[in-house]
């Protein structure tokens, strides 16, 4: 959560973690940033999806809306969202 709020505060562009992790370690976070109008979701721009029987999300980018495309295109190869 710590590295999450550096990018809702300002001191950070952007939050990625590849290294997976559990729905309820990112449920807030995501919600705060979401909130704060930053961009969330999947290292392939896909959507977070909450509430899944299986609780492992792989994958998480936190960032300001405008460097959405940049920071996907870096994390998945080209991809961009």
């Amino acid at each position: 959560g710590a590295k999450a709020m550096a990018v809702v505060r300002g001191e950070a562009d952007a939050y990625v973690h590849a290294g997976g992790q559990y729905e309820w370690d990112s449920a807030a976070p995501v919600a705060v940033a979401r909130a704060k109008g930053l961009w969330c979701g999947r290292i392939d721009g896909s959507e977070l999806v909450y509430n899944n029987d299986d609780t492992y999300l792989p994958d998480l980018v936190i960032c300001r809306p405008e460097l959405t495309e940049a920071i996907l295109t870096v994390t998945s190869g080209g991809a961009g969202g």
